[in-house]
């Protein structure tokens, strides 16, 4: 994985957790459930990232 990709990811998570917080403050319910999907769809990728790169490692264990 990549520290681009890493970097994005997170950055994702970060800004829905951030939309997620200033719609609370605001009370728009709308930008909360926007900024709660954000934060789960970053938080989902990253979990993706740390399950392929899981997935190299054991290929490469059994490879050697």
């Amino acid at each position: 994985m990549s520290i681009g990709k890493n970097l994005r990811h997170k950055a994702e998570t970060a800004e829905g957790a951030t939309k997620k917080t200033v719609g609370k403050a605001l009370g728009n319910e709308r930008m909360e459930a926007e900024g709660s999907a954000e934060q789960a769809k970053g938080n989902t990728k990253q979990t993706g990232d740390k399950l392929k790169q899981a997935g190299q490692k054991i290929k490469h264990t059994f490879k050697h």
